[in-house]
């Protein structure tokens, strides 16, 4: 296996644990500006206020983008095995 063949295999796993984890942590990060925004206009600073909305949104993520999420990684993990033996050479 050359350094161009880990580095490629690198990226792409890289790429893929992104893609992976972008709709849960944008949700989350979406619902926290907003929660965050409410609070400071309403002056209410409840630490727990923001936790509950947060989990709700996460889960809501998961459950919508849940498949996709699941065949992009079996995609990737196919590819890999599929490669396995070419690589191993």
């Amino acid at each position: 296996m050359s350094v161009s063949e880990v580095a490629t295999l690198g990226q792409q796993a890289l790429l893929v644990a992104l893609l992976v984890s972008l709709p849960v942590l944008l949700s989350a990060l979406i619902v926290g500006v907003l929660i965050s925004l409410v609070q400071a206009v309403t002056q209410i600073q409840e630490m727990t206020l923001t936790f509950v909305p947060k989990i709700i949104a996460t889960m809501v993520a998961l459950v919508v983008f849940g498949p996709w999420m699941m065949q992009v990684l079996m995609s990737f993990t196919t590819n890999l095995f599929q490669q396995a033996a070419r690589l191993a050479r």
